[in-house]
């Protein structure tokens, strides 16, 4: 897994775009730009959707980042499924439009990954988070436990996760990516200090969803 700098177009795009720009050339010069105009479309698509731009990282002690761009749709305490335990969730709802990589929320090792196979309802309701394909990563953050979960949404069938169990991850390195639309829900310790509202926008990295006790 390699961290920033890496291209401005997210390497999981790269056949789709190459393939769908390809397709558009060949339709423009053979048929003409009637038949070529839905491909270019879906081309312009693919690059906006699998853009990955760099960005800053707070340096903020305990701050926990946003994993990914989109919109807050929960903040709840919950029971953590993963690790059993108490827990303050907060959910990140990614639509089509947004970038689609998913970034660390903190410093720490990597305890434990879970992978759930799952259906595929709207990203944007409460039951995907249980009912959902989902892949959990637990962190393990000075003397906090910190569980992100990436989860597959409507339109979206590929969740990918580059760690295992045993990896380092720094706050704000690229680590997996979810294809058209998904959310990601983090579990955080029942007393941490959350720093966003319901329906906010926010952007992976550069966001601080909450600090920890």
């Amino acid at each position: 897994m390699n961290a920033y700098p890496h291209p401005l177009l997210a390497r999981e795009g790269w056949p789709f775009i190459i393939i769908s720009g390809a397709l558009a050339a060949v339709l423009t010069y053979a048929c003409g730009w009637g038949w070529a105009a839905p491909v270019w479309v879906f081309f312009v698509f693919c690059v906006q959707f699998f853009r990955d731009p760099p960005r800053e990282i707070p340096q903020v002690e305990k701050a926990v980042l946003s994993p990914a761009d989109g919109r807050i749709v929960a903040i709840e305490p919950v029971r953590d499924p993963w690790l059993e335990r108490d827990a303050l969730k907060v959910s990140v709802f990614m639509n089509v439009f947004n970038v689609h990589s998913n970034r660390s929320p903190v410093d720490g090792e990597i305890k434990g990954v879970w992978y759930h196979p799952g259906k595929f309802v709207n990203a944007d309701l409460a039951k995907a988070s249980t009912e959902n394909e989902r892949n959990a990563l637990h962190i393990r953050t000075g003397n906090h436990d910190v569980t992100c979960v990436q989860v597959a949404g409507l339109v979206a069938r590929r969740i990918l996760c580059y760690v295992k169990a045993g990896d380092a991850l720094s706050r704000g390195q690229r680590y997996g990516f979810i294809r058209f639309g998904s959310r990601v829900d983090v579990y955080l310790p029942t007393d941490s200090r959350v720093k966003v509202t319901i329906g906010e926008k926010v952007s992976a990295t550069t966001t601080i969803l909450a600090e920890l006790p």
